[in-house]
């Protein structure tokens, strides 16, 4: 009997300590799917070539080139309209499953409807989606990566009303031309960053300053669109098309030093729900808190009406439930808490939310001046859309680091490994998170940045004619999670 207790006590042990030394495995379910991303206007080039018109970026930085940070622009980038098969070649050295790009509106529509239709347009997306399906990589299109045609910002770009109608014919030429290898759609990309900067802040192009009312405006209109484009296709392609719609958006989870989670909750509706709450939620229409506290603000500022648009009930209805996925592009976190109202401040969707953010010190800083590690934000920003939209689907469409470019990019592949470390704890805890998208494919050219900042898995010498790519270290790395399916 001694001797049994004896070898029970030190198998006990025996366990206890093998325990102590297993390494938690990070994986992922056979059906989950692992990709890249990138942007039309920021890798294709060719920017006036084959009936292509110029996008609001063009014209933007061609007129005002000094915005850029080294004065660089659109024209060539990566060149990707010419070098097609060197990015299918990058594609299928990563092993990827999945890629995420754009179409550009203006080289497909210049005039922005079907009136101007481009065949030349249209022709060299086939051949793209056609080289993709003959490598076993599916394509996921966004249909608008913030390159508006320029004539349509002629009318008013976003601002108009109309540009509801102009997206919805757009999308339908999409559908049609496109729809039957396309399984994957995303209508908009980052609303909050094109609406904001681009009609409010003046930062990016169109450069309006309509600070208050131009994004609410702007956003506005393009939920109405997206949930246009949704309809679209639900009635008149997906019986026999077979696939999925959804938006983009881009944000994150906060933190509070003082654990107010009534101002996290507030902060998640400002920023996801201005834009989610329409399309996802059950009830419809715009956040409650945003409804009380914009129209309360719009009071005391004298207007006649909310700088938030009303949504009346017929919209509210055409929008909710219009969509198939939820596609999240989050980079990094913040800590917030309540900023001091000041009278007499400009309107604006900062000044209605009314909160401040910060860093944690610890956290580790790209190039990017807003960029920071936090992957923990990324497993609470998860966790919150399962709660808050009914466990909806999610596509991680974007996640990524910026260095300058050098090929030993040990800080990209940290920041890869603990994102997606994340990912995977967030699918343990039943999160709905069916795919995967680092940011990018390449080098970039990085909107104001131009390509002070890299964000690619390979490296883009901008020097030379033909644009040749180097494989940068966490290609190697990338391949091996997707292979191995963990991290």
């Amino acid at each position: 009997m001694e001797s049994k207790s004896a070898i029970a006590i030190l198998c006990f042990i025996a366990v206890q300590v093998s325990s102590s030394n297993v390494t938690t495995v990070y994986d992922f379910p056979e059906k989950f799917k692992f990709g890249v991303a990138t942007a039309a206007f920021q890798i294709e080039g060719g920017w006036n070539e084959d009936g292509k018109s110029p996008s609001i970026w063009d014209t933007g930085v061609h007129e005002q080139p000094d915005r850029i940070d080294d004065r660089t622009n659109g024209d060539i980038t990566s060149d990707s309209y010419h070098q097609l098969d060197r990015d299918i070649e990058m594609l299928i050295e990563l092993g990827v499953q999945f890629y995420r790009f754009s179409i550009s509106w203006a080289r497909v529509l210049p005039n922005g409807d079907v009136s101007s239709l481009n065949k030349a347009g249209v022709d060299y997306y086939n051949r793209l989606i056609n080289k993709l399906l003959e490598n076993s990589i599916e394509p996921m299109v966004t249909m608008y990566h913030y390159d508006l045609p320029d004539e349509l910002q002629k009318i008013g770009g976003m601002t108009n009303p109309q540009i509801v109608e102009y997206f919805e014919n757009y999308a339908d030429v999409l559908y049609s031309n496109f729809g039957d290898r396309v399984k994957l759609w995303a209508t908009f990309n980052e609303p909050h960053e094109y609406c904001n900067y681009g009609y409010a802040k003046a930062t990016y192009p169109p450069f309006i300053s309509a600070p208050g009312v131009g994004e609410y405006l702007c956003i506005d209109h393009t939920v109405k669109a997206h949930a246009s484009a949704y309809r679209l296709y639900k009635k008149k392609y997906a019986r026999k098309q077979k696939g999925k719609v959804g938006i983009v958006i881009n944000g994150a989870a906060p933190f509070s030093r003082t654990n107010d989670t009534a101002l996290i909750e507030r902060a998640l509706q400002y920023r996801f729900g201005w834009i989610a709450h329409p399309i996802y939620s059950k009830l419809g229409g715009y956040p409650e808190v945003m409804v009380k506290e914009v129209g309360e603000n719009s009071r005391a500022e004298g207007r006649a009406w909310s700088r938030l648009p009303h949504m009346d009930r017929s919209w509210k209805q055409f929008i909710r439930g219009a969509a198939d996925f939820f596609g999240l592009n989050y980079y990094s976190a913040r800590y917030i808490e309540p900023a001091e109202k000041i009278a007499g401040q400009t309107p604006s969707w900062e000044n209605d939310v009314g909160i401040k953010e910060s860093v944690d010190p610890s956290w580790k800083k790209a190039k990017s001046d807003w960029l920071y590690s936090s992957p923990g934000g990324l497993l609470k920003t998860l966790q919150w859309l399962k709660k808050e939209y009914n466990n909806v689907e999610v596509f991680i469409t974007e996640n990524g680091w910026s260095d300058d470019g050098q090929l030993d990019d040990d800080g990209r592949i940290e920041y890869l490994q603990d994102h997606l470390r994340q990912v995977s704890q967030a699918i343990k805890d039943g999160c709905n998170v069916s795919g995967y998208a680092h940011w990018s494919l390449m080098d970039n050219f990085e909107w104001l940045r131009g390509y002070t900042e890299r964000f690619g898995l390979y490296y883009v010498n901008t020097r030379s004619p033909g644009r040749t790519t180097t494989a940068k270290k966490s290609v190697a790395v990338y391949r091996d999670i997707i292979s191995s399916r963990q991290v």
